[in-house]
């Protein structure tokens, strides 16, 4: 057995399909799966079974995933310890939520970081359920995910199974954000009612862990599903709400250096769409020198908006 068999058959779990798996990892299917059947001979058991769902961990292929998960941390920490020696690699692996409050912490962090020293950065904007399964396969060290309130228990539940810290970054009230020219800027208080009568822009790859599970959620106004964009880059939303006054989007708490250049408005509603945004990262990992500078960064961006009246 070797650490890249682990990561193989941590990249089958997470995706469920050989594959996906081995189109992520840049090698061909036949490779992959003969490297797998060598990792099955080694341990004695089959790790993975066929199903109607795909390709799931058996109860022993669990187990042993769980100690592979661990293994591969335990690397990346001694890793850590060379690289956050003076004088060495400053780093930074996190996957988020887009939300610019977040992108500004990222900002902060690079600024404050030495521009002679070696970095490596990686960071990608996505859902909370790709967050969650990019650290735990080892992708990123840490995550924030995004969440409703009302599904807290099912992402908390999820993150303890997962054997995943969690810390509140922040909980606030989603708002609407529109041009100045929308036809609704400037009702005070905004009836999202009248909401229904407009283009919502929305991400598109928006998940909840163990969806069959959750209930589904009744009719909320301004919940337009036929008058609706899905879009995936964040840059596009501000673009396509400056331009077209009849689109409005739900979003957290954005800065005023967002609103102003693109002309933007943000109103509360009276809609509940309460959301908490949690910092995870692995049980057994030991947050490093720029993990907690990051963490520190990230925290006065989002103080500037919450307490320091940057918003609009």
């Amino acid at each position: 057995m070797n650490i890249i068999q682990f990561k193989y058959a941590i990249e089958v779990e997470r995706t469920g399909s050989i594959s996906q798996a081995a189109e992520n990892l840049y090698m061909a299917q036949p490779n992959l799966s003969k490297a797998i059947r060598e990792l099955e001979e080694n341990l004695g058991f089959a790790v993975f079974e066929r199903t109607s769902r795909g390709v799931v961990p058996t109860r022993r292929g669990e187990e042993f995933l769980k100690l592979a998960r661990g293994v591969l941390l335990q690397v990346e920490q001694m890793e850590a310890l060379r690289d956050d020696q003076p004088g060495n690699v400053q780093r930074l692996s996190l996957s988020m939520p887009r939300g610019s409050y977040i992108s500004d912490g990222v900002a902060r962090f690079i600024e404050a970081l030495d521009p002679q020293m070696d970095m490596r950065l990686s960071v990608k904007e996505t859902n909370s359920v790709q967050t969650i399964n990019n650290v735990l396969s080892g992708r990123f060290r840490l995550g924030i995910i995004r969440y409703r309130v009302q599904h807290e228990a099912h992402f908390l539940d999820y993150l303890d199974e997962k054997e995943l810290n969690f810390e509140l970054v922040w909980e606030y009230d989603y708002a609407v954000l529109l041009s100045r020219a929308h036809p609704l800027a400037n009702m005070e208080p905004l009836d999202p009612a009248l909401l229904e009568d407009y283009i919502e822009l929305t991400h598109g790859d928006k998940t909840v862990p163990h969806l069959s599970s959750l209930p589904r959620t009744a009719h909320r106004p301004g919940d337009c599903e036929n008058r609706r964009i899905l879009i995936y880059e964040r840059a596009d939303q501000f673009e396509i709400l400056s331009r077209i006054p009849t689109t409005y989007m739900w979003t957290s708490p954005e800065p005023r250096r967002i609103l102003e250049p693109w002309n933007l408005i943000q109103k509360k509603c009276s809609a509940n769409r309460r959301y908490r945004d949690v910092l995870i990262y692995p049980r057994r990992y030991t947050l490093s020198e720029y993990d907690r500078l990051f963490i520190d960064k990230l925290f006065d961006a989002r103080n500037d908006i919450a307490f320091g009246g940057d918003r609009r």
